[in-house]
């Protein structure tokens, strides 16, 4: 099993300038076939700043150096390594070296791995592993991915209620190095039911003959199998843990949900949400063909350009009004982009809280009562501004009045819609990230455009009858 990673110095903490240099060295080793230089070079340096070397690789340099290292090493590495990367790696060792490298590592790790994979290679995988282990990684398997279930380790220390300090610390030393790490430890009952925790300190300083159930702490924060990945990052967040355990219906864990899991999950998760809010995948990332990448962006383009004709059929709706004051049509695309960047900023707003918590439930209309007093702000500010460049630029009272009133009216629609669509799939329960920022300014395009010419007829007509 994978060994806590102690702090230290990588070989590169010297600085750039040392980093590039055993980065040279490595690659020369490599080049030259001097697999006791290249050991040697890899030796110092830390998992993640190998994990960058191996990629900047060619692909059929990486399983080499990954053969190189000792097991532990090259497990450290590769864990660090995207599973697409992983797999082409352990694919070309052979099976003794793959046996060994699979086996330095967590479970959930490679539960992760084998997930990623084809059914056939999966399968192969699998009967590398020995019997303990496969089964730890199918257990794992059985949950989503995106759960604490799919997140979790099954590698940790507990200890049981009933016995002493001088004895849970005898058992520590004997279940610590098949743990993936001993941040906490935790105490169970005859059942396993999980009853209470204790941090290692508190467990050294009690008495030798003291019970774990007196000193223990019994508030223990813990999750379901089933909750979503990004609650138990947020929970992490929240109480400042290191590691949390996750739990069955009955109380018994099952394993626990460690710090560098969550970091993972908030960068897979804010990548996820960016990729989203610009109307593309994160599928994208991972693909380096251009038709690939081509094929993922186009079904969104299709829809907003659907999005644009529409549009384009409002404006033709109103070819009456744009005939008797062509003015009208110059100030189009100024409406559009002042709503749309409005729309977009609430739309930020609005994802972001919900996606940190700062938005609950409960909250949602307060948040909405709050971005349409900022929208009505800004619509009477970008209001009075368009009303006084138009009447400066065209000369005419009526183009002015009209596009500052559709403009102070878009801005307080925009900054509504920006924010009800992300609260109104969050009630859903759907991804908020969803309402990308495109699909969002087009919507407005096609409302905002209808608002222009509706109050264009209206204050026109009445400047006439004036």
């Amino acid at each position: 099993m994978t060994a806590d990673r102690e702090p230290g110095t990588s070989a590169a903490a010297g600085g750039a300038a040392g980093g590039q240099a055993w980065h040279d060295r490595l690659r020369a080793a490599l080049a030259a076939g001097d697999a006791e230089a290249a050991r040697q070079e890899a030796a110092g340096a830390h998992p993640a700043d190998l994990a960058e070397f191996v990629l900047d690789l060619e692909p059929a340099d990486r399983p080499r150096l990954i053969g190189l290292l000792p097991p532990e090493q090259a497990a450290l590495v590769v864990e660090e390594l995207p599973p697409e990367v992983q797999s082409e790696v352990l694919t070309v060792l052979g099976r003794e070296r793959a046996v060994a490298v699979l086996g330095e590592m967590s479970s959930d790790e490679i539960a992760d791995l084998i997930g990623e994979l084809p059914p056939a290679r999966a399968v192969d995988l699998l009967r590398l592993l020995r019997e303990e282990e496969a089964a730890d990684v199918r257990e794992l398997l059985a949950y989503l991915d995106d759960t604490a279930g799919g997140l979790m380790t099954t590698e940790f220390v507990a200890v049981q209620d009933d016995l002493t300090a001088a004895e849970a610390i005898e058992t520590l030393r004997r279940l610590a190095p098949e743990a993936e790490t001993v941040y906490y430890v935790y105490v169970v009952d005859q059942e396993e039911r999980l009853r209470g925790v204790l941090s290692l300190r508190e467990l050294i300083v009690a008495p030798p003959d003291r019970r774990v159930r007196d000193i223990m702490r019994t508030n223990v924060i813990s999750v379901p199998a089933d909750m979503d990945q990004e609650e138990v990052a947020r929970l992490v967040a929240k109480y400042d843990l290191l590691a949390v355990p996750v739990v069955d219906g009955e109380g018994r864990i099952l394993g626990i949900v460690t710090v560098d899991d969550v970091v993972d999950v908030l960068e897979e998760e804010a990548s996820e949400d960016i990729y989203r809010l610009g109307g593309t995948s994160d599928e994208e990332a991972a693909s380096p063909s251009a038709w690939f990448r081509a094929w993922l962006r186009l079904p969104w383009l299709v829809g907003l350009l659907l999005g644009e004709l529409i549009v384009a059929r409002v404006i033709q709706g109103f070819h009456g009004t744009l005939e008797r004051v062509e003015q009208l049509a110059y100030f189009i695309p100024l409406l559009a982009a002042t709503a749309g960047n409005v729309g977009t900023q609430s739309l930020a707003v609005a994802v972001r809280g919900l996606a940190t918590g700062e938005i609950r439930r409960r909250e949602m209309g307060r948040a909405l009562a709050r971005e349409f007093r900022v929208g009505t702000l800004l619509g009477i500010a970008l209001a009075a501004t368009s009303y006084g460049i138009v009447r400066a630029t065209t000369g005419s009272q009526a183009v002015a009045a009209t596009v500052g009133v559709a403009m102070g009216l878009n801005i307080v629609i925009a900054s509504s819609i920006g924010v009800l669509v992300p609260l109104a799939l969050h009630r859903l329960r759907v991804d908020p990230a969803v309402a990308s920022g495109p699909f969002v300014t087009t919507a407005l395009d096609i409302v905002g455009t209808l608002v222009y010419f509706l109050t264009a007829s209206l204050l026109l007509w009445r400047y006439a009858a004036g």
